[in-house]
């Protein structure tokens, strides 16, 4: 297998693009955000982080009820 038959790959292109995307994204999405008008730059900005907080409540409470159940299973076996 060859350099020409590994540059044909799909996954290869599919990871070259996805870390691209990574990379590039949060520029984007930065610029557009800076590029609003002033009222609006703000509510997205606190909307950000509204919605990054309760994605982490969020992720908090399930880890929480698997340990839970784990907790239960043990003591009911």
């Amino acid at each position: 297998m060859g350099i020409s038959d590994l540059i044909l790959q799909k996954w290869l292109w599919i990871i070259i693009l996805a870390l691209i995307a990574i990379c590039i994204l949060p520029f984007v999405i930065l610029y557009a955000i800076l590029s609003l008008p002033p009222p609006y730059s703000a509510v997205a900005v606190f909307s950000i982080i509204a919605c990054w907080g309760i994605v982490a409540g969020y992720k908090e409470w399930i880890l929480y009820k698997k340990n839970e159940e784990k907790k239960k299973k043990r003591f009911n076996v």
